[in-house]
């Protein structure tokens, strides 16, 4: 499932536990993102404090504790589950004589490993650098040259003003360029709406199994591995359900507890794009304790994004489970295996019930000299059944609201 970990970093996981969330379950969480980003997650050290200590995150003693497992242990990486600020970083460093770093530097490290589209770099590269700007004073001189060349600095510019005058220009140029992309999406998803296309958006915690559905449904052959954000960019494909209708499908990047904001800036447009789905399958992995939690986290983030579609709840992983019958639901959620295929004739009929009421199912008598709107149909709505009868052609079929004006004069 992993590389062999006798050639992985060994890292060691810090916790700060000052009440904000649940400890043990965002150390899983955690151990499990260091699984991704490819290094050994060797142990975890927990201290409880008020608050982060302004200089080190825990406290000096702490720290010399954790210099001395460092030294013994032959540890190479830390990894502190919060955002640290450069000045703990650099001290911490100092202490421990090992590389530091933070829950959103892994999670970035993560996104950037497995962005596979140009868009995808794009955000990725942007959340980077937006993460990287306001830290630059707290760097030292590894902080690599983001232009370089002979006339690149201005007349009595510090490197650091150089560094921050580099990083604002190339954001400046990955949000135009972003924003290009977003239009593009913009005129696509006009089209859909124009042509009555319903879509439905697999979201949900990350590796809960959403690609291992896609492809199940859709045959997409997505990317599904059993890892921590295997799925950064969306795919769509259509879907035909056992009604007849046509939707399409769209996977997305996963989520996380306390998601940085930095990445939910940069797949805004991403993330809008499943919100403003017609149908959302919130997915999560039924046989984690944390399901229910996974759940609000996902429904939250829908919430903040202004969705309004239809929400389902989806059970996955229930194979991992003994009696799929008698696993408890959660918010009236659909229970599934996308690896067996149990439960998928209950979800594809959950997707049909769900379906806009916008969307007519037709019984149409048309005369022989409306076969341009014969052909209109076949082409924009979803036709199920036609005949040749002596009084015209009989159809059934599935419509939009962009036919529904045209057809309903020939509604049998």
């Amino acid at each position: 499932m992993y590389e062999n970990t006798e050639h992985l970093p060994r890292a060691l996981l810090v916790e700060c536990d000052t009440g904000e969330f649940d400890v043990q379950a965002s150390l899983a969480e955690l151990y499990e993102l260091v699984r991704s980003a490819g290094a050994e997650p060797f142990g975890a050290m927990t201290q409880k404090r008020p608050s982060p200590d302004p200089a080190s995150c825990v406290g000096s003693g702490m720290a010399e504790e954790i210099a001395d497992f460092c030294a013994e242990s032959k540890i190479e990486l830390l990894i502190f589950d919060r955002e640290l600020t450069p000045t703990q970083i650099r001290n911490l460093e100092e202490v421990t004589c090992v590389r530091v770093i933070d829950r959103t530097m892994l999670i970035l490290d993560i996104f950037a490993a497995n962005a596979r589209s140009k868009e995808g770099k794009l955000q990725v590269e942007l959340a980077q650098l937006r993460y990287l700007l306001p830290r630059l004073s707290g760097r030292g001189t590894e902080l690599s040259r983001l232009g370089g060349g002979i006339g690149t600095r201005g007349p009595g510019e510090t490197k650091l003003e150089t560094d921050r005058r580099h990083i604002r220009a190339r954001i400046q140029s990955l949000q135009a360029q972003l924003d290009e992309v977003e239009k593009h999406r913009a005129q696509i998803d006009r089209r859909r709406q124009k042509d009555g296309i319903i879509t439905v958006a697999l979201v949900g915690y990350t590796n809960a199994g959403k690609s291992t559905l896609m492809n199940l449904l859709t045959d997409a052959g997505v990317l599904a591995e059993d890892k921590l954000f295997a799925t950064l960019d969306p795919t769509a494909r259509a879907l035909k359900l056992p009604n007849g209708m046509s939707v399409m499908l769209i996977d997305t990047v996963g989520l996380v507890r306390r998601l940085p904001h930095h990445l939910v800036q940069a797949f805004r447009s991403t993330l809008e794009q499943a919100a403003n789905a017609d149908i959302l399958l919130n997915i999560c992995d039924a046989s984690s304790p944390e399901a229910r939690v996974h759940l609000e986290v996902t429904q939250k983030l829908l919430a903040e994004l202004g969705s309004s579609g239809t929400v389902i709840p989806v059970l996955n992983k229930c194979d991992k489970l003994p009696g799929l019958e008698n696993i408890p639901l959660i918010g009236g959620g659909i229970r599934i295996s996308a690896k067996t295929g149990d439960g998928l004739p209950e979800l594809l009929k959950a997707i049909e019930d769900a379906l806009p009421v916008s969307v007519h199912r037709v019984h149409l008598l048309l005369p022989f000299a409306q076969s341009s709107l014969a052909a209109k149909i076949r082409k924009e709505g979803t036709l199920l059944n036609e005949e040749y009868t002596a009084d015209g052609l009989s159809l059934e079929a599935f419509v939009g609201p962009a036919l529904w004006d045209e057809v309903e004069p020939f509604v049998e």
